[in-house]
């Protein structure tokens, strides 16, 4: 598990092979991720957008952006957090990805950016 505070705001992200949805034949290796977002602040937040770089060990560089997290953009008050699973998938067995939520404070209305760490994902047996 990776970790990085940003502005009050902790992400971490762990990530899992999934063996059923890859095909290693066809150079597809399918991962998936679980992001924990935890609001340390005093104010509320609301995470508006996020932005993706996936970069295979090829060298493919990729961006995803987009509104929210898995179709929705969570508010949380302070003390808490929001969890969700998504998934990316390589053309590699070795690639990374990191990136950035832009987030707004529900006092306020400023905006401001929280980073999401770098995090590897690797086919288990090409640890071995």
């Amino acid at each position: 598990m990776v970790k990085k505070v940003t502005e009050g705001i902790t992400i971490s992200v762990e990530t899992f092979y999934q063996p059923d949805y890859s095909n290693p034949i066809g150079s597809e290796f399918m991962f998936a991720y679980r992001i924990t977002i935890e609001n340390n602040n005093t104010f509320p937040i609301k995470l508006l957008r996020r932005h993706w770089y996936i970069i295979d060990s090829n060298g493919t560089h990729r961006e995803v952006e987009g509104e929210g997290v898995v179709g929705v953009q969570p508010l949380l008050a302070p003390g808490e957090s929001y969890q969700y699973v998504s998934g990316s998938n390589l053309r590699t067995e070795i690639g990374k990805m990191y990136g950035n939520y832009q987030m707004e404070n529900q006092l306020n209305k400023k905006m401001f950016e929280v980073k999401i760490p770098e995090f590897q994902m690797v086919v288990p047996f090409k640890l071995n």
